[in-house]
């Protein structure tokens, strides 16, 4: 049986036992809490394994034994509680439970809610507290959602440190001092990661204990509602990074364990374990299993508004080695055998057929380092149906060549064919560094150019020096040919196109936030060469914004010559042209176009706003001549072509 045919039959069982998958998916409304017209409150469990359930909280005085839930079947618990005498909710907004397990082996576990939407942490605590979130007033979504994009620019964010302050930063602060400066550099989507709750800070989200809590160290889910609704009033989508790859091990504020058994969520045994992440695998051929990540999907995009998702963790779900000691050639071999995950597979066909269909302009982007063909085709095709991948070798490729080679010695070819490597049809986010460089270990492309003179050479008032000077100019032509070659989006990590000051979270950091920020409020200082690069992102996007060569098939590359380090390649009628030489110019140097007529300088990265050096004449007008050049039917002569530094 085919996986298309699996995934239809799957989808009739969920239909007709369900009423329909719209309504299976939409769990959250009968799972966890949930208030009546009446102010009567049901509570609602699966816990197939537990021998016998209770609630407990400020509203009965913290009695383990008040308040049984009844025995259901399939593993269901539920608990009926009426409202008060006033006939307002037995239990208020804002107070904490627990729901008591009483397993077979006579254990008595006190656990939080899957479905819980809210949870928060005391100061001297390293334990979550489940807290009921209904408040009298929830916030009401004023703007409706922008139209998808036609070219995606994400600007990758996380809440916690997007704030000069060594602190965890709010959803106030992004929505009201970031947000603005993401609609300023032109970008028109922001990818949200680390929203999930999870305990452990420093995993940036990437353990999550709480499936449908907004994280609470950053305020409110009021506040992230107003975060996502001001985006939208700008015209900026927001994904989410969700994690449906696996989940943390905590068991009192997690998922691990919750009716007292290794499974419930989960596969048993080593099946159930992720060996390098040390985190527990989802068992996505489970009913209950597919209820809770399903509705999980469908709860961001419902209750929050978000407009599509980034998975997280792809590779480790669609084969059973989870990519760990597992290199990927391409060769289809790879990709097709008993090492695939069909279950994973399933869900996330599953998933993106659900999301497409009720969400016409919802996207969703896989994070897949292994190369799965089709996992970016529709579910018709019996594709896996994500809208983009992330083009993961990029990002290596750059650190690779400035770890590895002299500047004399870079290879065209080889960068060409990492930023054109991507499967036709198959739509890809490039990036030239994501998080992944930023926060896990790694330096960024700034500190690789320019290392520790990014602390004392950065004035605009002082000549620059030849580390300052090759870093600029180098990262901003890196960014660009990424832009420009690299993908059918582009996406950049909060700070990054600045070079800001960054690194790690608290946590491991000695509990200091110091590197934990982002120092945004040196783009303000008129004398610092930051606000430089600002302008070249901002304009570098806006550029793209006018022409579109995201939205565009790839580009046409007429050049990369060895010698020269040069490198042609012409998009959406943009001609781009990189010298990469460090020590050689050229004059009246022959470069190939395709449609004959005039044309003119629109972005160059030398301009001296951009902390270049100015040498070119932006009123030159570039006339094309009926000559071949490099199987390209026109030509031009570029007066100038400089080199990297004067």
């Amino acid at each position: 049986m085919s996986l298309s045919k699996k995934k239809k039959k799957l989808l009739q069982n969920r239909i007709e036992a369900e009423g329909g998958f719209d309504q299976f998916t939409r769990s959250y409304k009968g799972y966890g809490v949930q208030r009546m017209p009446d102010n009567s409150l049901v509570f609602k469990e699966w816990a197939p394994a537990a021998e016998a359930l209770f609630l407990t909280g400020d509203f009965n005085g913290w009695d383990n034994f008040s308040h049984p839930y009844s025995k259901k079947d399939f593993g269901k618990w539920e608990l009926h509680i009426p409202p008060k005498e006033d006939k307002t909710p037995a239990v208020a907004h804002n107070s904490k439970l627990k729901v008591v397990v009483h397993t077979s082996a006579g254990e008595r576990l006190y656990r939080i809610s899957p479905w819980a939407k809210y949870v928060t942490r005391h100061e001297k605590s390293v334990i979550y507290d489940w807290v009921h979130w209904d408040p009298p007033q929830p916030y009401i979504h004023k703007h409706p959602r922008p139209q998808k994009p036609r070219s995606l620019r994400i600007y990758e964010s996380h809440v916690g440190i997007a704030s000069p302050e060594g602190k965890v930063a709010s959803y106030s602060n992004f929505t009201h001092n970031v947000l603005p400066r993401i609609k300023d550099l032109g970008y028109n989507c922001i990818q949200l990661m680390a929203i999930m709750e999870h305990a452990y800070y420093a995993s940036f989200g990437y353990q999550v204990t709480s499936f449908f809590a907004a994280s609470s160290r950053y305020g409110t889910p009021e506040e992230l509602k107003e975060l996502i609704d001001v985006a939208h009033s700008l015209g900026i989508i927001v994904l989410l990074d969700v994690v449906h790859s696996h989940a943390s091990k905590n068991t009192e504020d997690g998922l691990n364990s919750f009716d007292g058994s290794d499974s419930c969520f989960f596969h048993s045994g080593p099946r159930g374990e992720h060996s390098l992440w040390d985190s527990r695998l989802f068992n996505y051929s489970g009913w209950e299993v597919l209820r809770f990540l399903l509705s999980n999907l469908r709860w961001w995009m419902e209750e929050y508004r978000f407009d599509g998702f980034r998975f997280d963790g792809v590779t480790s779900m669609l084969y059973h080695h989870h990519g760990i000691g597992s290199g990927f050639s391409g060769d289809y071999t790879e990709y097709f055998g008993l090492h695939v995950d069909e279950d994973s597979l399933l869900y996330l066909m599953l998933a993106n057929h659900i999301l497409h269909t009720l969400y016409q302009d919802c996207i969703t982007i896989a994070e897949d380092v292994s190369g799965m063909p089709t996992l970016c085709r529709p579910v018709q095709e019996g594709g896996l149906g994500f809208d983009y991948r992330l083009a993961m070798a990029i990002p290596d490729k750059w650190i690779q060549i400035l770890k590895e080679f002299k500047d004399e010695d870079w290879n065209m070819g080889n960068i060409v064919y990492t930023m054109t490597n991507r499967r036709y049809g198959e739509k890809c986010i490039a990036y030239a560094e994501s998080h992944d460089q930023a926060l896990v270990g790694d330096k960024t492309l700034a500190f690789w150019l320019m290392d520790k003179d990014m602390y004392t050479n950065m004035s605009a008032l002082i000549p620059m020096n030849s580390v300052i000077d090759r870093g600029i100019q180098l990262h901003k032509m890196i960014r660009l040919l990424t832009h420009g070659l690299g993908g059918e989006g582009y996406l950049n990590f909060m700070g990054e196109q600045l070079q800001l000051i960054q690194n790690a979270a608290a946590h491991g950091n000695n509990e200091s936030y110091h590197y934990a920020r982002r120092q945004f409020n040196l783009i303000d200082l008129d004398h610092l060469r930051y606000r430089q690069l600002y302008a070249f992102d901002r304009d570098m996007n806006r550029t793209e914004d006018k022409y579109g060569w995201l939205a565009t098939p790839p580009a046409y590359i007429s050049a990369k010559h060895e010698g020269d380090k040069v490198i042609v390649f012409e998009r959406a009628n943009v001609i781009f042209i990189f010298n990469f030489h460090p020590t050689n110019s050229y004059s009246n140097y022959r470069v190939a176009v395709g449609p004959p007529g005039k044309y003119k300088i629109k972005l160059d990265s030398d301009e001296i706003q951009y902390g270049g050096h100015g040498r070119l004449d932006h009123n030159t007008e570039f006339f094309t001549e009926p000559m071949e050049f490099n199987n390209l039917p026109n030509s031009i002569l570029v007066n100038k072509l400089y080199y990297l530094l004067p």
